[in-house]
């Protein structure tokens, strides 16, 4: 379905084709008449060119994965983290902390190794994630076996939310280089002060600035003090990526709360673009909300479209998700007997356009799914493994299935 042979991050591969070419032209040296050497001698060249062009393609990943309460065992000072201490319900003790890490690194080591049936062993270039609770936790992540050779980047900032939860995001320096990074506020709209609309600002440099939310201070309604809006800027395989990491208000909040937060990354999607013209625009997260609800779909609120017909602009979002849930039956959590799709990763419609196969475009999407991140037994068998079941520790992963995007183009011509 895919070309067989890609470079992961640019890394050329020819070397062990080029090894096996000398031996064979040895051979046939030692065995072969003059005029059938000459005649394999062509062979050889043609099949060397036909792999160099193959070796043309360069292909990124992209990825994003709710991990479930990455916790460590100390109390965060202003969070409510009490569950997760060794005193605490789960019982949270180091040596569930380190089974957690070592599940954890082993699900992010494996993003975006393969498409189709082509191997990529750099993995993934960019990870958004979710459910994060400090720097510490990253930090110890990265330092885990399976993820420490891949020279991982983490971009955190400490958050407002009460659970203590964060969103963060991982990049390799080999393929993203960066240049920005801020997180920007959640606010909810707040009828006493009517002119609070957003959590940022254009700054006398005309750069988009945060507002403040240090502490959990948030302009506006404080109801609903959540998560805010990770944006982080730079280059990936040398063009203007932008990433924003999301996780929106629990269903334990009414849909326009979600509705809300899909409206200020819109707004913020379009300030980013009003600043850098012709950047892409990656918007990826647990929305708690499927494709199809408002705070995804709604023109008002994030206004992802998911027919490539109903495209206008390519600044306009696009979600691929919508056939992957409601036509494929594929989602990445389940939930009261059925499928559904939080997890998501939508991007500016620029993306989808192959006719300038020298930029970044849409390869194909997935959910990554393996049996291991699988009950395998019992009521729920075929659902997310949880790190715990009805408050008792089963060693398990999360209770979503990470979801990935691939992006490829021509190599550029030495």
């Amino acid at each position: 379905m895919f070309p067989q042979i890609f470079s992961n991050f640019g890394a050329c591969k020819l070397r062990v084709f080029q090894q096996s070419c000398v031996i064979l032209l040895r051979n046939l040296f030692l065995y072969f008449t003059m005029k059938q050497f000459i005649l394999a001698l062509f062979v050889l060249i043609f099949a060397g060119q036909l792999s160099t062009a193959a070796q043309k393609k360069v292909l990124y990943g992209v990825a994003f994965y709710n991990v479930e309460n990455l916790f460590d065992t100390n109390h965060d000072a202003g969070k409510k983290d009490y569950d997760f201490l060794p005193t605490g319900s789960y019982q949270w003790t180091e040596n569930k902390y380190q089974s957690k890490l070592s599940n954890m690194a082993q699900v992010i080591s494996e993003l975006c190794t393969e498409v189709g049936t082509t191997q990529c062993p750099a993995g993934a270039a960019v990870v958004g994630l979710s459910e994060v609770e400090n720097a510490r936790v990253l930090s110890d992540l990265l330092q885990q076996p399976s993820l420490a050779k891949r020279g991982y980047k983490a971009i955190h900032f400490e958050g407002p939310d009460r659970r203590g939860i964060d969103v963060a995001m991982l990049y390799n320096p080999k393929a993203f280089h960066l240049e920005s990074a801020m997180l920007v506020p959640f606010v909810y709209r707040d009828s006493l002060q009517p002119n609070v609309d957003l959590g940022f600002y254009q700054g006398a440099d005309g750069k988009i600035q945060p507002y403040s939310n240090k502490n959990g201070e948030l302009i506006g309604d404080t109801t609903y003090t959540t998560r805010g809006f990770l944006t982080v800027g730079g280059k990936l395989g040398g063009e203007k990526f932008y990433f924003i990491v999301n996780h929106w208000s629990s269903r334990g909040a009414q849909s326009p709360v979600r509705e809300r937060a899909g409206y200020q990354v819109r707004k913020l999607k379009e300030a980013l673009l009003a600043q850098d013209p012709g950047a892409r625009i990656v918007i990826m997260g647990d929305l708690n909300d499927d494709p199809n609800n408002a705070s995804v779909d709604a023109p008002e609120s994030l206004g992802a479209k998911h027919k490539e017909s109903d495209i206008t602009s390519p600044d306009d979002l696009y979600n691929p998700w919508w056939d992957m849930l409601y036509n494929k039956g594929i989602g990445t959590l389940y939930y009261r007997g059925k499928w559904n799709l939080f997890d998501q990763i939508i991007f500016s419609a620029g993306l989808l356009d192959k006719s300038q196969p020298e930029r970044l475009h849409l390869l194909t999407n997935a959910v990554f799914s393996r049996d291991y991140l699988l009950q395998q037994e019992g009521k729920y068998k075929g659902t997310p493994k949880r790190t715990t079941a009805g408050g008792v520790w089963i060693n398990g992963y999360s209770d979503h299935l990470p979801t990935q995007i691939f992006l490829v183009k021509e190599r550029s011509q030495r």
